[in-house]
């Protein structure tokens, strides 16, 4: 059966590259599957190598796949796009790209405030504040280390949710009735540090992104500070930039 219309005025590359794109993205080629080799995708869709290579080329120019010298092509993790959006959190980010989210605790208590903690927070250094620090995960693939801290005068008891399979702001919404408003938040590159990198299963120093972020109530009132770094090969940050009109 023919898979390619030589009718129309796209090029051959690009329709193999969009057949193949539509099978990852179905889930026909999961992640670590190999691909089949070049010889047998020119049979299948009867075109040159160098359409092939073409192909393949562009599905790596966009993460599709990941070319390994002398072992063949394999689907990668797809990196995650995140760009200008609606105040979100974590799980709810998973949910939209089609992820399952899940959670490690590896702290979740009252703490006395540290000082760069207090001042976003407009608390005073020492007044006590819950602090959660997980491991997010997506289909059981670790992307960041995020640590929340809330001022404890806010949220009574809540040291005592579990928060593996929770999220923090479906909490904060139908428990304490709080709903986050306004975010402010920052992103820059940073080498992951030994201990982060462990946990993310990456090697040390490899690219990372650290994020920042203070959620506001609509009163203005702070009402989280997140301090996360996800890992730079399975997220990225991505702006849609409109010119303004010339006066």
């Amino acid at each position: 059966m023919e898979l390619l219309d030589r009718n129309v005025p796209i090029p051959l590359y690009h329709q193999v590259m969009t057949s193949l794109r539509a099978e990852i993205e179905a889930g026909r080629f999961a992640p670590g599957d190999q691909l089949p080799p070049e010889d047998r995708l020119v049979a299948r869709f009867g075109v040159s190598r160098i359409t092939i290579r073409h192909a393949l080329r562009e599905l790596a120019e966009h993460g599709y796949i990941t070319r390994r010298q002398g072992r063949g092509t394999f689907v990668r993790n797809r990196t995650l796009e995140q760009g200008p959006r609606a105040l979100t959190s974590f799980t709810e980010e998973m949910r939209r790209h089609g992820l399952r989210c899940s959670s490690q605790v590896l702290e979740s208590g009252i703490i006395e405030a540290p000082e760069d903690v207090a001042s976003a927070l407009n608390l005073r250094p020492g007044d006590p504040v819950f602090r959660l620090r997980r491991l997010r995960l997506a289909d059981g693939s670790p992307m960041g280390l995020q640590t929340a801290c809330l001022p404890a005068s806010l949220v009574p008891d809540i040291e005592r949710i579990d928060f593996a399979n929770l999220s923090l702001y479906d909490v904060l919404r139908e428990r304490y009735r709080l709903e986050p408003a306004r975010a402010r938040e920052t992103h820059r590159a940073i080498p992951a540090p030994a201990e982060d990198a462990r946990w993310l299963q990456i090697a040390p120093g490899s690219p990372a992104l650290a994020a920042e972020r203070l959620t506001s109530l609509a009163d203005g009132r702070p009402l989280e500070h997140v301090a996360a770094i996800m890992r730079g090969d399975r997220y990225a940050v991505v702006l849609d930039l409109t010119a303004r009109s010339a006066r």
